[in-house]
């Protein structure tokens, strides 16, 4: 009588569950809706324009950020290669020691004005504040 009783038990906690489930009953789906079955649909339908919109939107700025880190690496890349050789200078052509001397001598002038450009430049850097 009592393994009567357990396996009685036993049975009804186990088909509880699927006696307890219910399956939707034939309608409206939508009744406690305000507005009815349109107005949820429309809603429906406004939120998934919302969702792909903001799914598109997503997308297109993941586009633009690759594209702005793709011409980032394309520049890295570029300033990584090794410049191409320079091209060598054609020899300079032989002048008189008389124009060789005045060609020097205004070069040294030249170097010389450009250091005191500089020299002007760094003492006004150096300046006290």
């Amino acid at each position: 009588m009592r393994r009567i009783l357990t396996l009685t038990a036993l049975l009804a906690t186990t088909a509880t569950p699927a006696l307890a489930q219910t399956y939707p009953q034939p309608g409206r789906p939508y009744g406690a809706y305000p507005g009815g079955v349109p107005a949820a649909i429309a809603d429906q339908h406004r939120y998934e324009n919302d969702r792909l919109r903001a799914q598109s939107q997503s997308n297109a700025d993941q586009a633009r950020q690759q594209q702005i880190e793709t011409q980032l690496r394309l520049r890295g890349i570029e300033a990584a290669r090794e410049p191409a050789a320079a091209y060598a200078l054609p020899p300079r052509p032989l002048y008189s020691p008389e124009q060789e001397r005045a060609l020097r001598q205004s070069a040294a002038e030249r170097r010389q004005q450009t250091a005191q450009g500089m020299s002007q430049i760094d003492d006004w850097l150096a300046r006290p504040q």
